[in-house]
């Protein structure tokens, strides 16, 4: 598979693929608003999505961000091995180790892990222990919210729990962006007026890019989720998303 990767300032953005399949339930039922109509824009947005039989397929990705000063942080840990919490819905072991071999970086030179939540298919290779030497950031209210499930199986050790935005090597920063989970956050890489975002679940789908206002079934504030992404939208000129066909997209 190719390394795909952006630029932006001392910094280079690279897509890594952790694997890919259909969700576990039909899109109409993820999207209860949506018509025809919407349907229609997402799919000529995003053709590669759309299943058989109204299924909706996704990708699993993770983005590593490599500075000129040799510090790499990545964004988000993927759907994890074969025992992960992932591994009732998720297609386990992603492939993760293979996609950052492949891009020349080591596990062990990842400095800082940017959590945007707890959501299964985004902590998988942390609580797998890839990442022996890193920091782990994630919001306060995102850990005051975890399930007792994985309160008990969350590796604590190295965590550095943050209140909001919050700015960290040279052109990155960590954003709140609440509303899919009480504490999830996305990563803004910037240099001028070039503003690349790291979107987590923010959207998980093309029919949230083309149609923001779009309610989610699964947000536990589709408002807030909602304002976050229409604001994020807002600042970024590419996108480098978790879940959709393409890891990259140009707004502008």
């Amino acid at each position: 598979m190719a390394v795909i990767s952006r630029r932006i300032g001392t910094a280079t953005v690279t897509a890594l693929s952790d694997g890919e399949g259909l969700f576990f339930q039909p899109r109409t039922q993820a999207f209860p608003d949506a018509d025809e109509r919407a349907w229609a824009l997402a799919d000529g947005f995003d053709p590669g999505a759309a299943a058989p039989e109204g299924q909706w397929r996704l990708r699993f990705r993770t983005f590593a961000i490599r500075l000129d000063d040799g510090r790499t942080i990545l964004f988000d840990a993927g759907i994890g091995p074969a025992d992960s919490p992932a591994a009732s819905w998720a297609p386990v072991p992603g492939s993760l180790p293979e996609s950052l071999a492949e891009a020349g970086i080591d596990p062990g030179d990842i400095s800082q892990i940017i959590i945007s939540h707890l959501h299964t298919d985004h902590i998988g290779w942390w609580f797998g222990g890839l990442f022996p030497q890193a920091e782990v950031l994630l919001q306060r209210t995102e850990l005051e919210w975890i399930t007792p499930r994985l309160d008990g199986l969350m590796p604590k050790e190295r965590l550095v729990l943050l209140d909001g935005d919050s700015k960290l090597a040279g052109p990155v920063q960590v954003v709140a962006t609440p509303g899919h989970t009480p504490g999830h956050q996305s990563c803004l890489v910037t240099e001028g007026d070039e503003v690349l975002a790291l979107t987590g679940d923010l959207l998980v789908h093309a029919i949230q890019l083309v149609l923001p206002e779009m309610r989610y079934a699964l947000e536990m504030d589709p408002d807030r989720a909602r304002e976050s992404r229409v604001s994020l939208l807002a600042q970024a000129k590419t996108l480098g998303t978790s879940h959709l066909t393409e890891a990259f997209t140009d707004l502008r």
